[in-house]
This record gives C-alpha cells, structure tokens and sequence, in this order.
C-alpha cells in the first residue's frame, strides 16, 4: 500500500478513538445499568461525572435510552459507534470489506437493542463484535502503518478513559507501554514529551488523574 494521506490518517486514528470509546463505555454502562434496575436512580448521574460530560438527563429511564441509543446525542455510545462507522466506510480501502463489516455488525446489534426491553444480550453482541473488528485488524490489514495509526487511536482512548475513570496504576502503566511501543512504528506525528511526562505521573505515589488526562489529550502535534 503507498503513503498514507493526512486525511486518512486522521480517520484511522478516530476509528480506532471511537471503537474503544463504545467499547469501554459500554462495559462501565452495563455496571451502570444493573445499579439502576435496583432503584439507585441518581447513579446514572455518577457515570456522568466520571466521563465529563453533561448530564442532560431527565431522570434514569432517560438517561438509559439517550445515553445507549439517541443519534443526536453527541456522547451516547451509538453516535460514537456511527462516527467510527464513518470512518470505517471512507476506509474501506485500508482496513478491507471484513473489518467494516463487523463494524456494521456492531451498528445492527445496537439498533436491535433500541428495539427491545432487555438490551444488555445485544450490548454484548456489540462488544464482541468490536472486539472482532481488533482482531480482523490485526490478521487482515497488511499495512503495518495502517494497523499502528488504529491501534494508536485505541491506546489514546483508553488511557484517556482510563484517567477519567480513575483506573489502577497498573492497568495505566500497562496501556501507556503499549502506546509507546506503537505510535512511534506509524506515521502519526506525536509528543514525545507527553509519553515522558505520563512516565513520570506513573511513577509518583499519588496518581494525578487531572494530569494524565490533560496530558493525553495533548498527544498529538497540532
């Protein structure tokens, strides 16, 4: 495959930013959700906190919906699953007809889910098939760069939510070491300094969750 264009880059970075942000926001979601079917109501308003986003909820019941399912709810997992379907359909080109297709796979479970009471079967489905859509990307995609700028994308994702979540050290180390080992094999332009500096907050004591997600979203050169 010949050079990368900017343009693509930035899509394969983004697909691989927004399959991981379906991916563990549903996985928190799922604890979310169970907490709510025992009546916590207000839990819902945690999970806000936790990601920064705005609580625009009425009560539980909306949020379970709007949050899991509104298209025009710019942070519910299927907006963000139709964004990295955006990408994927653009790239198909790149990362090949399979890889897009469990990402339409992921999208159909998704909407059969909005059409019934009991969506957590179906949420699982969308989580295997992502998970699916990781590993057709590893086997498939020939292009090594290729296959860095997504998985790039995905390591960004999950320390920046893994920060916001107040993740374990170690689960923090770990994603961070295989950010390193990856964003310097692809031709995405990097801060060098961001990696050294998430190293240090690593190293100290106290975890500054703050800082890790702040340095994080400063990944990339402008």
């Amino acid at each position: 495959m010949g050079i990368i264009s900017v343009e693509q880059t930035d899509r394969l970075y983004w697909l691989g930013r927004y399959t991981e942000r379906v991916y563990t926001t549903m996985r928190l979601y799922f604890v979310t959700y169970d907490t709510m079917l025992d009546k916590i109501a207000k839990e819902y308003k945690a999970f806000c906190e936790k990601l920064e986003i705005p609580d625009i909820y009425k009560d539980g019941e909306d949020f379970t919906r709007s949050y899991a399912f509104d298209e025009n709810n710019p942070n519910s997992m299927m907006s963000n699953l139709l964004r990295a379907y955006d990408n994927a359909i653009v790239l198909r080109e790149e990362i090949g007809s399979e890889s897009l297709a469990y990402v339409q796979l992921a999208i159909y479970e998704m909407q059969k889910a909005a059409a019934g009471d009991a969506p957590l079967l179906e949420f699982q489905r969308v989580l295997d098939d992502l998970m699916a859509f990781w590993g057709i990307v590893d086997d498939m995609i020939l292009s090594e760069n290729v296959r860095n700028i997504i998985k790039a994308g995905k390591r960004v994702e999950r320390i920046d939510l893994y920060g916001r979540l107040h993740a374990q050290k170690d689960d923090l180390y770990r994603e961070v070491c295989r950010l390193t080992g990856r964003i310097g094999r692809c031709n995405l332009n990097y801060r060098k300094d961001v990696l050294l500096r998430l190293e240090e907050l690593l190293d100290e004591e106290t975890l500054d969750y703050n800082e890790i997600v702040s340095q994080i979203e400063q990944i990339l050169e402008v």
